[in-house]
């Protein structure tokens, strides 16, 4: 069984507000990006396919030897995660097989342990369908609404024991997500909900906490300690 993995990071970060894509921000001495990569260099991947955005000019300023072999830049990133996803799927299948396992990971989750990579592996290796790493959500989740003041108001509680938090790696045959986010219609913002609007049903396997992704300014610190405990 052969497997890679596809980082896309074509996208600005604007919530975060930075100078810099956030996938460059530095953290540990190193760009976010270099430590996404890292994570899912630790396993047997073929490569790593990187989707940067066609005018990136920033990839090639950094040293990233310690991939020698194991990682390719593909400049076709899209306007949305969606079209980077499926535009790295499309150009990676010179390499790539329909069969062939694909990780889809996010630049902004620097920190992915290697034991819940290593169980996304096993659990999803020989699924029919594929799988995602999720957290089942532990804080009381409110629906709201606007009043005609413009406030926000409590507009209901969710039963948060059908709820859980997606998050990457998601790991699908590359072939059955290229045909999944070439017909995905409406707002695709992960690859598992693209693979539902076929009809089926991902796999979840339990990640952490430590996994988190970057989107904040207090974001950074957080993943800087976490790098640093390592």
């Amino acid at each position: 069984m052969t497997c890679y993995a596809l980082i896309p990071a074509a996208g600005s970060g604007s919530r975060l507000a930075a100078a810099q894509p956030k996938q460059y921000l530095a953290l540990a001495g190193k760009p976010m990006l270099w430590h996404a990569v890292a994570a899912l260099c630790r396993t047997p991947v073929e490569m790593v396919f990187v989707v940067l955005a066609p005018g990136d000019r920033a990839f090639a300023g950094y040293d990233w030897s310690a991939f020698a072999g194991k990682i390719e830049p593909l400049y076709c990133g899209g306007e949305s995660r969606r079209d980077s996803v499926y535009n790295g799927l499309v150009a990676a299948m010179a390499a790539v097989q329909a069969d062939d396992w694909m990780l889809v990971h996010d630049a902004a989750r620097p920190c992915l342990p290697p034991a819940d990579l290593s169980r996304l592996y096993e659990e999803c290796r020989n699924d029919g369908i594929g799988g995602i790493l999720a957290l089942p959500v532990a804080d009381t989740v409110k629906r709201v609404n606007k009043d005609e003041t413009g406030a926000q108001r409590v507009a209901g509680t969710e039963d948060r024991n059908q709820l859980w938090l997606a998050q990457t790696p998601q790991m699908f045959r590359a072939g059955l997500l290229a045909q999944a986010l070439r017909q995905a219609k409406g707002a695709v913002t992960d690859e598992a909900s693209a693979v539902e609007q076929l009809g089926l049903k991902p796999r979840l396997v339990l990640g952490s906490r430590e996994n988190l992704k970057v989107t904040w300014p207090e974001d950074l610190a957080v993943a800087q300690a976490i790098l640093s405990r390592r």
